[in-house]
């Protein structure tokens, strides 16, 4: 490990002793935050684990909403963020104003229509506490088909943000909801042509994406998953190569985890003047070790959420926990 970094985890570690905090990181933050970290998880899961601690401050490594999420979940609890500006494509695809004009037009339709529809709003947890709020139900990427599965079969249902993990559990589950145009910029670019020549030089070896991908990519998947399902599937597999399309911070636990097998990423699609070796989200990437550093000396920055949006983004959040 580079000599800074280890410096600043020491000092990073005694700081939350001294002051009673728990560091949480996503799976896409850099290595060195994830070494650093408490807990390593996806969103959900490390909101879930936040709720369990014994902690008077919590500290988030990740993205924006994932910092609302914890707040919404631990109101008491002082919850940090190393950079309030680390936000999410997929989240900032949905603004709870065009959300609520939708759910105004679809009620509208239902009204004028001899159709007694009930409307359900779906909501993916990668959205700002606003959404969250206009939602009846949050979903993962991992519990998706499991609610949806559970709704009433002549309900009609807006799904969003996500398109591409919207498309994918309209196909699993036979239904047809009306799905947000939104798209995590990450897994909607990776390289079909490129994950083609990655199979024909690797014959028989797995093929592991989020759902998040494109339609393209997910057909000439084996495994398809969340985060931690794919995590999970290369632990308990014997297989010691897997091609991986997912964002490539997950790389560091899948190699961490299983130091004898081999993961090879998809690379991302070029297009003029954008490009890059590998697939990686640069607003997880803003977690640094300096910022963390500071964050959890200063205390700041701290999140915080409007309380009467908070108490209505709660239901949905819970709805989805008795759900699964």
């Amino acid at each position: 490990m580079d000599l800074k970094n280890k410096e600043y985890i020491d000092k990073i570690r005694s700081l939350a002793k001294e002051k009673n905090a728990v560091i949480f990181a996503h799976y896409y933050t850099r290595p060195e935050i994830q070494e650093c970290a408490d807990f390593i998880g996806d969103s959900l899961a490390l909101a879930q684990q936040a709720t369990r601690v014994d902690a008077d401050i919590l500290v988030m490594c990740g993205v924006h909403f994932m910092g609302e999420t914890m707040k919404i979940l631990c109101p008491q609890k002082k919850v940090l963020i190393p950079d309030m500006k680390a936000g999410c494509s997929l989240a900032d695809s949905c603004k709870a104003e065009d959300l609520n004009e939708l759910i105004k037009n679809e009620k509208l339709k239902i009204k004028n229509s001899d159709a007694c529809q009930e409307l359900i709003v779906v909501s993916y947890v990668n959205t700002s506490a606003e959404v969250k709020a206009l939602t009846d139900v949050v979903v993962t990427s991992s519990n998706a088909k499991k609610i949806v599965d559970q709704l009433p079969k002549d309900a009609k249902i807006i799904f969003g943000p996500d398109h591409n993990l919207g498309s994918y559990i309209n196909s699993v589950t036979g239904r047809n909801m009306i799905l947000w145009n939104g798209a995590c910029h990450v897994h909607s670019r990776f390289s079909l042509e490129a994950l083609l020549e990655l199979k024909a030089a690797n014959p028989g070896v797995e093929v592991l994406a989020h759902p998040e991908c494109k339609a393209p990519i997910l057909a000439q998947s084996d495994v398809i998953g969340s985060t931690k399902a794919l995590l999970e599937h290369t632990i308990r597999s014997s297989a010691k190569r897997f091609i991986i399309a997912t964002e490539s911070g997950i790389l560091f636990e899948m190699q961490r985890a299983c130091p004898d097998k081999e993961f090879i990423p998809v690379p991302p699609e070029v297009t003029e003047g954008v490009g890059c070796s590998c697939n990686e989200c640069e607003y997880m990437r803003m977690n640094t070790l300096e910022k963390l550093y500071n964050c959890l000396l200063n205390e700041s920055p701290e999140m915080h959420v409007d309380k009467e949006i908070a108490e209505k983004a709660i239901s949905s959040i819970q709805r989805m926990l008795e759900m699964s």
